[in-house]
C-alpha cells in the first residue's frame, strides 16, 4: 500500500527527489516562516527538473516568499474585521464561515491565510469555542448557509466532522452546508465511505467547493473521488486562483474548467490573487486577468465559465471584476462586444 504521509520538511522533499541541496537550504529559510506540506499525490505530479512546473510552483517553498511588498497584509481579505466569535466570519448577511481547523493536507505557496494556518497557526477550535460558534449561528436566523473552511475541514476525521455537523443539524434556519477543500485532488483516497457518510450527517443540503488550479491536478484518482461525492448526493463547485506562471493562459484555464465539468464539478469562482505576504510573484494585473477570462467566452461552453472575482482588501467582500461585454451609448442604446471582440449596437440600428 502506498503511503499517504505528507512531505513536511525540506529534508522530506529532498528525500523524494523534489529539491537539490541548494533548494533545501532555500526551503529551510521559507519553512522557518510558513508551513510546508506536499502530499504524495501531488509529489508524483511534480517534475523536479522543470523550475516552471505548475504543480511544483504551487507547493515547493521558494525564496521569493520572503519578499514582502508594502501592499501585502497578514489578513488580506479582512476576516478579522467580521469575526464576532472565534472561528466565525460573518461578512455577508445570509452566510458565515466556520473555521473549525487551521491545518491543511498541503500548503499552497500563495495561500491568503498563510499567517493563520499550519502547525503553529490558529489551531483547531475547542469544544467550548465550537459551542460559542453554534450559539452565534443559532441566534442569527438570517444565516442560511454555513461554509466550513480553515484550513481544510476534510482533514478532520469522520467522527470529528460528525460532531461538528451534529451541532448544526438542529438549527432550522441553516439550510446549506458547504465545505471548501483541496482533499479530493491532493489526497483522493481520503474521500471514502466513512468521510462521505459524515458529510451527510447533518441532513442539510451539502456542497463541496473543490480548489484546483491546473488541469494536471485533475487526475483519474481525483476524478474518481469527485464521482464518489457526487453519486452520494453531494453537489460540487470549483474554486481556482488565477496565478502567474501556473494558469495565466486561456488554454490552460479552458482545459481545467472542462476537466471540472467532466467530473461534474460546476466552475464557480476564479479568484484574483490576494495581497498575502510574499506572494507578489504569483500576481498578474487585473487587466491581464480580464483578457484571459474574456478569451474563454464563446470559445468554451457556458458550463465552463467561472466568475472572476476580487476580494476587496480590508474585508469589503468579493467584487465581480470580469470585463463587462456591454457599455452604454446613451438614449437607451448600448454597444455589446461578441466573443471575437467585435462591437455591435443594441438595439440594432435601423
Amino acid at each position: 500500500m502506498t503511503s499517504r504521509r505528507a512531505l513536511k520538511t525540506p529534508e522530506d522533499l529532498a528525500g523524494a527527489g523534489l529539491l537539490d541541496a541548494q533548494g533545501v537550504e532555500a526551503a529551510r529559510q521559507v519553512a522557518d516562516r510558513y508551513a510546508v506540506a506536499v502530499t504524495p499525490a501531488m509529489a508524483r505530479l511534480i517534475d523536479p527538473s522543470d523550475p516552471t512546473d505548475p504543480i511544483g510552483l504551487q507547493f515547493l517553498p521558494d525564496l521569493r516568499e520572503l519578499n514582502i511588498t508594502p501592499q501585502e497584509r497578514e489578513d488580506p481579505i479582512g476576516d478579522g474585521a467580521h469575526s464576532p466569535v472565534k472561528g466565525v466570519v460573518h461578512r455577508y448577511p445570509d452566510r458565515v464561515l466556520l473555521k473549525a481547523v487551521h491545518v491543511c493536507p498541503v500548503y499552497c505557496r500563495f495561500c491568503f491565510r498563510r499567517e493563520m494556518v499550519g502547525p503553529t497557526g490558529d489551531g483547531t477550535l475547542s469544544a467550548p469555542e465550537l459551542g460559542q460558534a453554534f450559539d452565534y449561528i443559532r441566534a442569527h436566523p438570517e444565516i442560511w448557509e454555513v461554509i466550513l473552511t480553515g484550513g481544510d475541514p476534510l482533514v478532520l476525521s469522520p467522527r470529528r466532522l460528525s460532531e461538528i455537523l451534529g451541532g448544526l443539524k438542529d438549527i432550522p434556519h441553516v439550510k446549506i452546508i458547504r465545505f471548501h477543500s483541496r482533499v479530493p485532488v491532493v489526497d483522493p483516497e481520503a474521500i471514502n465511505e466513512a468521510l462521505i457518510g459524515a458529510l451527510k450527517d447533518s441532513g442539510k443540503v451539502t456542497y463541496v467547493a473543490l480548489h484546483a488550479n491546473h488541469p494536471r491536478e485533475m487526475t483519474q484518482s481525483a476524478r474518481a473521488a469527485c464521482t464518489r461525492l457526487v453519486e452520494a448526493g453531494i453537489a460540487m463547485v470549483s474554486q481556482t486562483v488565477l496565478l502567474k506562471g501556473i494558469n495565466d493562459d486561456p488554454k490552460v484555464l479552458a482545459d481545467l474548467m472542462r476537466a471540472f465539468v467532466e467530473a461534474r464539478v460546476k466552475p464557480y469562482y476564479l479568484h484574483h490573487p490576494d495581497l498575502a505576504p510574499g506572494t507578489s510573484h504569483f500576481r498578474l494585473d487585473i487587466a491581464e486577468g480580464q483578457r484571459i477570462v474574456a478569451a474563454l467566452r464563446g470559445h468554451v461552453s457556458g458550463l465552463c465559465q467561472p466568475t472572476y472575482v476580487l476580494d476587496i482588501p480590508g474585508g469589503y467582500g468579493k467584487a465581480d471584476i470580469g470585463r463587462s461585454a456591454i457599455r452604454p451609448l446613451g438614449e437607451g442604446c448600448y454597444s455589446v462586444s461578441d466573443f471575437h471582440g467585435e462591437e455591435h449596437s443594441y438595439p440594432p440600428k435601423v
